[in-house]
């Protein structure tokens, strides 16, 4: 059973955890790999500014329920609070701490309704689980226990026959795409103390790498077809969040999106999905793949914020591209959640 623990001591221990060292993956090379402590690019004046802009965006377009936007009202919530959590605010700590005790109540409420599912997806159901087993890592609030063990319940039984999850909540077909969401938010209930077996994992990341394009390197959706920017950065996330940072899967997913056509940075499919999860796999992969990376994404979206303080575009609505703007741009801040451990 979790103790209560002192929030603000939790929240110290874990900043103090997060300077870690990771290993600085070699492109298609047979040398070894040595491990390496990431230097993390400082955040500009201009993109803390920028994200302190879009974090008022989201405080003024919250609504009364707690939620965010009129579509995906799950997943945008979800999206929002963590948001807000990427530069270390978190429910019970002001300045914000009504409105995001509110969002979690909202997803709280959204797990009672659907008997532990939330949202209209298993895409919305995975980025609740992510957003509520941080909040849970940070928090004593003991009831988010038995929301979490629901909602992991929940993927566990919706996983099919190859190792990978689709949209709606039953073992049918899968992606690439909802796989990996199901995969970060499995490895951040483990980490928060929620039962996960290891089988499950392991048949998930078998699922992503039959997708892995074996001549390009890139990840397909439902087969090993023409591989897409977004989905492989996706691919590639979810085997480095696993461990499998020397693979030769990793490293072949690396240089495909390392090789990838520089107007991704400006203008691509599922723009805003894609660069959340690059950033996150540069960042794992080491110094000179996200040192080489951050700053192209950075100034392209700095470009693209609104004179309101949001960013448009995404499928969401502009929550949706707002939050996940702020989570690429707070990268720095070395306090993404699941993703820095």
């Amino acid at each position: 059973m979790k103790g209560k623990a002192d929030p603000l001591n939790s929240i110290k221990n874990r900043l103090n955890g997060l300077a870690i060292s990771f290993l600085a993956l070699a492109l298609l090379s047979r040398s070894c790999i040595a491990e390496s402590k990431v230097q993390v690019a400082e955040l500009s004046p201009t993109a803390e500014k920028a994200i302190n802009r879009g974090l008022e965006f989201l405080d003024r377009n919250q609504n009364n329920d707690g939620s965010w936007e009129s579509n995906h009202k799950v997943a945008n919530t979800a999206l929002g609070l963590m948001a807000f959590m990427v530069k270390g605010y978190f429910p019970g700590r002001p300045p914000y701490s009504a409105k995001l005790s509110k969002a979690v109540e909202y997803l709280i409420e959204a797990s009672e309704s659907g008997d532990g599912y939330m949202g209209k997806s298993m895409y919305e159901h995975g980025l609740a689980t992510l957003a509520l087993s941080e909040v849970w890592g940070m928090s004593d609030r003991q009831e988010l226990r038995n929301v979490l063990k629901k909602a992991v319940d929940v993927i566990l039984r919706s996983q099919n026959k190859e190792g990978g999850w689709r949209y709606n909540p039953r073992p049918e077909s899968a992606d690439i795409s909802v796989t990996v969401m199901q995969v970060v938010a499995l490895a951040s209930a483990k980490e928060a103390g929620i039962l996960v077996p290891d089988k499950v994992i392991d048949n998930a990341l078998k699922y992503v790498k039959s997708l892995q394009n074996q001549f390009q390197g890139g990840f397909g959706y439902t087969n090993r077809g023409d591989p897409g920017f977004a989905r492989s950065a996706a691919g590639v996330m979810s085997l480095l969040m696993a461990g499998e940072r020397d693979t030769r899967a990793v490293k072949a997913g690396l240089y495909y999106l390392r090789k990838s056509d520089e107007s991704n940075f400006s203008q691509t499919g599922h723009y805003y999905y894609g660069h959340y999860y690059a950033i996150q796999a540069m960042y794992q992969a080491g110094e000179r793949h996200y040192n080489e990376w951050y700053p192209k994404i950075r100034d392209a979206l700095l470009l693209k914020q609104e004179s309101d303080g949001g960013w448009s575009g995404g499928p969401g609505g502009k929550a949706y591209s707002t939050s996940m703007s702020i989570l690429i741009l707070g990268v720095p801040y070395r306090f993404l959640p699941i993703y820095q451990r």
